[in-house]
């Protein structure tokens, strides 16, 4: 009897530890990742002679490190164009923070990414269509755009959400740099003023296979340096769309940032790939698009140059990924402002890039 009872304690033990301490069971392991990409650029203003260049544009190593199921640290560096000298090329720590998550829930506190559109939040090379990133991503989200903050987020359903609070912009450069919308007022969690902070809020969609949709709004006040002068108000408001299924890569973007006390009174834009898989077509192995993209860009909107500055583009292209981790590029494209006298662009890139 007393045997009996005393297997009955040892298994009541055994499963409780099993059910409320499943952590001790937990090996700690780390995951090492990364990508980057190789360009070809060919440049013609007008009649000029083309400008070209080949530039191993990003190599970006990736580290993560899993205390618990729920605890683990996540790390991202990024060396810009081959070498840092004399102010050319970029090494930066792009993303470094602590990550609690639950299946519901989840905390980050470190150097992380506003969640504000497709690209800053996914932007490793095969994930989208042309060589280089798509110039939305650059003069109305500024991509990649990353800092001091903390988040929360969670998912049920399909549905998922995220609230950051993040280091805010500077003035200045939003100033001295107008023509590219906030890019230049990006503080990248160097010693940055948090006196005014970023705050963020996204929602997007994904209950459908091969579907994300979403939207976000960011607001915060840009300071300057000047004494007396007013901070600049920032507000974005953006949504998103990607359908990246039955051999259809669909996706379009649209954002808009409205400011106070600033030359520009907003930066508008949008773009809108198609591109259509026609590898099996053609008995080829692996995945091949051709593709298209319209694009319109304002980022001065209410400025004095604004003409100047405000432009369409229309750019095709072909990708072929023989595995969904690399991806070859062409694209071909022409850039049209609306002041006449401002010259069309015309540009060619080549490029692979890949991640893993």
């Amino acid at each position: 009897m007393i045997n009996k009872i005393a297997r009955g304690i040892i298994m009541v033990f055994i499963i409780n530890n099993l059910v409320f301490t499943q952590d001790e069971f937990f090996e700690p392991s780390y995951t090492i990742g990364g990508y980057g990409e190789l360009h070809y650029n060919s440049s013609k203003i007008g009649d000029a002679e083309p400008s070209k260049k080949m530039d191993f544009h990003r190599f970006i190593i990736y580290y993560g490190y899993n205390w618990t199921e729920k605890w683990s640290f996540k790390s991202e560096v990024e060396l810009e164009h081959n070498y840092v000298k004399d102010g050319n090329g970029e090494l930066e720590l792009e993303q470094a923070y602590i990550n609690y998550h639950t299946d519901k829930i989840g905390f980050q506190a470190g150097v992380i990414l506003p969640s504000v559109g497709l690209i800053n939040d996914f932007h490793e090379p095969p994930l989208f269509l042309s060589v280089e990133r798509p110039e939305y991503s650059k003069y109305i989200i500024p991509t990649t755009w990353f800092g001091n903050g903390v988040a929360i987020y969670g998912q049920n359903k399909g549905l998922s959400w995220k609230a950051v609070v993040h280091e805010g912009l500077n003035g200045d450069g939003i100033e001295s740099k107008f023509k590219e919308g906030i890019r230049g007022g990006r503080q990248k969690g160097y010693k940055a003023n948090a006196q005014e902070l970023l705050y963020n809020g996204r929602i997007a969609y994904t209950g459908i296979p091969g579907l994300r949709m979403g939207g976000s709004y960011s607001t915060t006040k840009a300071l300057r340096s000047e004494e007396g002068a007013k901070p600049i108000g920032v507000s974005l408001i953006e949504a998103h769309a990607k359908y990246d299924a039955n051999r259809i890569m669909l996706v379009a973007e649209w954002g808009n940032i409205n400011y106070t006390d600033h030359s520009a009174k907003s930066s508008t834009g949008y773009y809108v790939d198609l591109g259509y898989d026609i590898g099996q077509m053609i008995n080829l192995s692996g995945k091949l698009y051709p593709w298209i993209r319209l694009t319109d860009i304002n980022p001065s909107l209410g400025h004095d140059s604004e003409n100047e500055k405000h432009y369409s583009k229309t750019m095709i292209g072909l990708t072929y990924k023989p595995i969904n981790q690399i991806a070859f590029k062409l694209d071909y494209s022409t850039k049209k402002f609306v002041d006449k006298s401002v010259e069309e662009v015309t540009l060619i890139n080549l490029g692979v890039g890949y991640n893993f």
